[in-house]
């Protein structure tokens, strides 16, 4: 693996499996009461721009039972908000930690402190990716269905870092993609671009939901509006709304048993309806779980184990 893990665009299958091989034996240990605290003393820095439930926490605890530190450092209380070079800040937290998560709205910004700091930086979440996230989302798939490979992935609503990343992760591992989005809200063209090269990969990008949703073995959606979009919920309520939303019609379209997932926060009646949730739920808060686990592979890889 890289010394970082910035986006799934820069993984290779081989690496991706190795986290979730890696995150499986996470969950055993941790299921089992076996130890596992193989980053005694170091410490991670977690720095938040963008406000979070799961990622702190599941990073928090998940260094915890590692046996390691985080550190909260919020992005209106430390000097990476009063105008400090974030790569500055890189070279700094280099000095006194042993690794970087930061959860922010730039990718660039991601990018920057990784070429500046001189231990491993992870993308906490970013408008462009949320690798965590579909980490977590391929374990929980693999958990349910045995395999990856052949398996049909769709995603329905805003082309946003969960699409990017599900289109990326989903492809790498031997899926079939569809994703359904309205006109002006595409998934990343640096992604689209990544889709055409992939071989034998099959990847569908239209507007019709059912199209996109038929045979799925997977069913995916997120939030019409993400964080920092709220001034635009009226715009994209208008775009997504009557059309795009997970409920039971969409799903008899889909594979019989289809699984649903959420990265959460979920509102019901708008990207998801209250009976596809609560049909799925042990689906959903199984793959907020596993955000613990594969973050904690994630942290292991890059923090723990030396490679020859």
């Amino acid at each position: 693996m890289n010394k970082d893990l910035l986006k799934l665009l820069d993984l290779s299958r081989e690496d991706i499996y190795k986290i979730l091989n890696t995150a499986d034996q996470m969950k055993y240990s941790q299921k089992h009461h076996i130890p596992h605290d193989y980053l005694r003393g170091k410490t991670l820095a977690m720095i938040f721009e963008k406000n979070s439930t799961r990622t702190r926490v599941s990073f928090e605890v998940g260094m915890y039972q590692l046996g390691g530190h985080a550190l909260f450092l919020s992005g209106k209380e430390s000097q990476i908000g009063r105008g400090e070079p974030v790569e500055d800040t890189a070279r700094v937290l280099s000095r006194y930690c042993d690794g970087i998560m930061i959860r922010t709205y730039a990718q660039e910004e991601v990018e920057a402190l990784a070429r500046c700091a001189s231990i491993p930086v992870i993308n906490g979440l970013t408008d462009f990716a949320h690798p965590c996230q579909v980490l977590a989302d391929l374990m929980t798939v693999r958990e349910r269905m045995a395999r990856l490979e052949g398996l049909k992935l769709c995603f329905i609503g805003d082309g946003n870092n969960m699409a990017n990343s599900l289109i990326v992760g989903g492809l790498k591992c031997g899926m079939d993609v569809s994703a359904a989005c309205p006109e002006g809200y595409d998934p990343d063209p640096r992604v689209l671009d990544f889709a055409k090269t992939v071989d034998d990969a099959r990847f569908t990008l239209c507007r019709d939901p059912r199209e996109a949703a038929a045979d799925a073995d997977v069913v995916v959606t997120d939030v019409w509006a993400s964080m920092g979009q709220e001034e635009e919920k009226e715009k994209r309520q208008k775009a997504f709304g009557g059309v795009y939303q997970v409920d039971g019609a969409l799903m008899a379209l889909a594979h019989p048993g289809a699984m649903v997932l959420h990265c959460l926060p979920a509102h019901r009646g708008e990207e998801i309806s209250a009976e596809v949730f609560e049909a799925h739920a042990g689906e959903i808060f199984e793959e907020a779980e596993n955000r613990l686990h594969a973050q904690k592979a994630v942290m292991y890889l890059l923090m723990g184990e030396k490679e020859d």
